[in-house]
């Protein structure tokens, strides 16, 4: 239990909010560069309890400006995209993608008032389907050379989905390892050869046996953690018997992501974004280390569930996210269909907008979620403190930042400690693009070769 000043200081991201002054130090997913596809690139965003529209320019840059007008306060979302900029629709005040007023047409000929006028505009740039937004001050840090970010475009997919929540109750499902062998929980197991796009429906490296089974039988695993240079590692261990062990290595990316294996060629790269601060957006990149994404694919599952132009779930609170009680007899342990997101949602939401941590009662299962806030606080003095914190990079030390490595197999009992690393370096030596082998392992597997 923590008390509630504590509560606040780690879910509050406003601009005067130590959490907000934390966040403000990274790069924000503020939209897919899919969402200013069509005719009239022009989007509402809400981040980090700020109002703010996006739009295209004429010649291919972004702007991220407030969304409302310097002049006399309208919705620059309803805005004409023309002569390069923005236009508000109430007196046709126009601004460009930096904020800076161009145009007063109102005012009489030759007034100079539009020189003195800029709206808050902050710098948006795209990368790898993602357009990221910088919402702090000064120059802002470099970007990790992390495999989603290396990787070519015809190798990842971005998507996103909306949660009404807090982020850091969104963003602590993904570092519990324990809850997929309830929550994810499938009675009987699918054919593994069609789970391409669906998490934890595939087989484990080295084995035929799929991850449903094993997160089913195997429901008391070991969790490890270890701190790095880009937050924390977790190693899951589940023995299968004496000779054999399921090993599952996923990572948390400060401040608010994780990297988890989606299948044994495929990853997941995802941020929890606060909207403010009871909602928040998932940002996910999907990154193949063999064949090309299936892009159509990917997007259409996802929008089975999602929809548009908001990305929320059609399974939701007000339809209690589909539940059924014979399924939930018989077929899946939440009784909620089989999209695993609609069980996280379920999950996070059913805390309410804020999680009440003043009364949760936390056990061995958790340590990775203890050791998470630990460093978040951590981080939020050192920022308070006037220091930089972890991960916000420059152009040299971002290029120390790579993979990271993770993994999800079957391997020795004794000896998964090397057999993980073989399998993610064999893994990123076999791509068809240059997927960088973190320094952290490449010392401990040098005797892998490239054929191998």
């Amino acid at each position: 239990m923590m008390s509630q000043e504590a509560n606040d200081l780690i879910t509050r991201t406003g601009r005067k909010d130590p959490c907000g002054k934390l966040m403000r130090s990274y790069w924000q997913p503020a939209a897919l560069v899919d969402e200013l596809d069509g005719p009239r690139p022009v989007r509402p965003v809400r981040l980090l309890g700020e109002n703010l529209v996006l739009f295209r320019g004429e010649d291919g840059s972004y702007g991220l400006i407030d969304r409302h007008c310097a002049h006399r306060g309208a919705d620059l979302a309803f805005g004409r995209l023309e002569n390069g900029g923005l236009r508000c629709a109430f007196h046709g005040w126009l601004f460009d993608t930096s904020g800076q007023c161009i145009e007063t047409p109102a005012e009489p000929a030759g007034s100079q008032l539009c020189k003195g006028i800029r709206q808050r505009s902050y710098p948006v740039v795209e990368k790898s389907g993602i357009l990221w937004a910088w919402l702090g001050e000064g120059a802002p840090p470099a970007f990790p050379e992390l495999d989603c970010f290396v990787a070519p475009g015809s190798h990842t997919f971005a998507f996103k989905g909306h949660m009404n929540c807090n982020w850091l109750q969104a963003l602590e499902v993904g570092i519990d390892p324990a809850h997929a062998s309830f929550l994810h929980r499938f009675f009987e197991d699918e054919d593994t050869a069609a789970a391409y796009g669906k998490q934890f429906r595939g087989a484990s490296a080295g084995s035929d046996m799929p991850m449903t089974k094993i997160l089913r039988e195997y429901d008391r695993p070991i969790i490890n953690v270890e701190h790095t240079e880009y937050g924390l590692r977790l190693i899951a261990l589940r023995e299968l018997d004496a000779e054999r062990t399921h090993v599952r290595v996923t990572n948390q990316l400060f401040p608010h992501g994780f990297v988890i294996p989606m299948s044994t060629e495929m990853t997941i790269t995802q941020w929890h974004v606060p909207v403010d601060d009871e909602n928040c957006y998932w940002y996910a990149i999907f990154t193949s280390y063999a064949a090309p994404v299936d892009k159509q694919k990917m997007r259409d599952q996802r929008l089975e569930l999602y929809t548009l132009p908001d990305y929320k779930s059609r399974k939701n609170k007000t339809n209690d996210y589909g539940f059924d009680p014979h399924e939930q007899a018989t077929e899946t342990y939440t009784g909620m269909g089989t999209d695993i997101n609609v069980h996280d949602q379920w999950a996070v939401e059913s805390m309410g907008p804020i999680q009440d941590r003043t009364n949760e009662h936390l056990g061995q299962s958790d340590k990775a979620i203890v050791q998470y806030r630990r460093l978040l606080r951590q981080e939020i003095e050192k920022v308070s403190g006037g220091e930089k914190p972890m991960l916000f990079l420059d152009d040299a030390s971002a290029r120390s930042i790579q993979g990271p490595a993770t993994m999800d197999g079957i391997g020795p009992t004794q000896g998964w400690e090397l057999y993980w690393m073989e399998v993610d370096v064999k893994r990123r030596r076999g791509a068809p693009w240059a997927a960088p082998v973190p320094r952290e392992i490449a010392g401990k597997v040098h005797h892998l070769t490239a054929a191998e």
